[in-house]
């Protein structure tokens, strides 16, 4: 009879060759079954004790959103074993794991933010004098204009591939979570026209590579280096407030919905599988709202005696 160890294994093949799960989805899958096996001390099938025992020691060491997912892994994993009649139930079935996970609210960026790194970007740009520094600059400019123009996820982002990019009519191929894939359109000609010149330069360099954005070894440029020249632009731009690559997404999705965007046009622009993903959204819309009926109400205004 096989170790768990090596029933896990089996399963992360099933979800890399069966399911096409993505390689962070299965790399959190393996993380979060290799805890659960060292937890239980044992390479025998988990019973109904085990995973009670590990989802209390979750709940001491981790957050909610943290839990959430672990035990998700597990029950994913126990699915699996049961499928393949390797036990004859599934003992999360009897487990209630329901708890109060709190919702966290999108971190977005101002415009007036957006236009501040995008200024510094450009003068990066403007003031380059070598090849190396002109390609590097262009690049830069390039990544911050389409994360901003296209929601695009930073894995999305570093994996571009660039046939799959047509800036003839402004069309870019997304290869999403879940190896789901998708099409948006660059409709501002400042965003068309940077990423225009940096295509240009990568041609002329002849890099020999699939992807668009590439770093000076002329390979896939790392999304760990984005968020370094995200924070460096940050700095430089005098910003105080901790900018990551997900908030350009989430302001992506935020200000269309305050252009009355239909919430589920947005769904599809960011690749989500369900629209209950989405509707986050709409709670921070709603904050805006808020803000703006206790702020800039003109009943402020009027003061009345009595």
């Amino acid at each position: 009879m096989n170790t768990l160890k090596q029933i896990i294994e089996g399963y992360l093949i099933n979800c890399e060759d069966q399911k096409k799960l993505s390689e962070k989805s299965i790399k959190a899958y393996a993380i979060d079954l290799e805890q659960f096996r060292q937890y239980i001390s044992t390479d025998g099938i988990p019973v109904k004790a085990d995973i009670l025992a590990f989802i209390a020691y979750l709940h001491k060491t981790n957050k909610p959103r943290t839990v959430k997912r672990k035990i998700a892994s597990i029950r994913a994993f126990l699915n699996y074993l049961e499928f393949e009649e390797i036990i004859s139930e599934n003992p999360m079935k009897k487990i209630k794991t329901k708890f109060q996970e709190p919702q966290m609210l999108p971190r977005t960026i101002s415009l007036t933010i957006i236009e501040s790194i995008l200024a510094v970007a450009y003068q990066e740009l403007k003031q380059a004098r070598t090849a190396y520094a002109i390609n590097s600059a262009l690049r830069n400019t390039a990544m911050i204009e389409l994360m901003f123009a296209t929601g695009l996820r930073v894995s999305e982002l570093c994996s571009l591939n660039a046939e799959h990019i047509d800036l003839c009519n402004g069309n870019i191929r997304i290869m999403g979570k879940g190896k789901r894939e998708r099409i948006l359109q660059v409709g501002n000609p400042e965003v068309i026209s940077i990423l225009q010149r940096y295509s240009e330069e990568n041609t002329i360099r002849n890099n020999g590579t699939e992807f668009f954005f590439i770093n000076r070894l002329s390979t896939r440029i790392s999304e760990q280096s984005v968020r370094f020249l995200i924070k460096r632009l940050c700095i430089k731009a005098k910003i105080n407030q901790k900018i990551t690559p997900h908030m350009f997404r989430h302001s992506f999705a935020t200000l269309l919905l305050e252009e009355d965007v239909d919430i589920r046009y947005i769904q599809r622009m960011l690749g989500h599988s369900s629209i209950i993903t989405t509707q986050i959204y709409t709670q921070v819309s709603m904050e805006k709202q808020r803000q703006i009926l206790t702020v800039k109400h003109p009943r402020n205004r009027i003061s009345v005696k009595f």
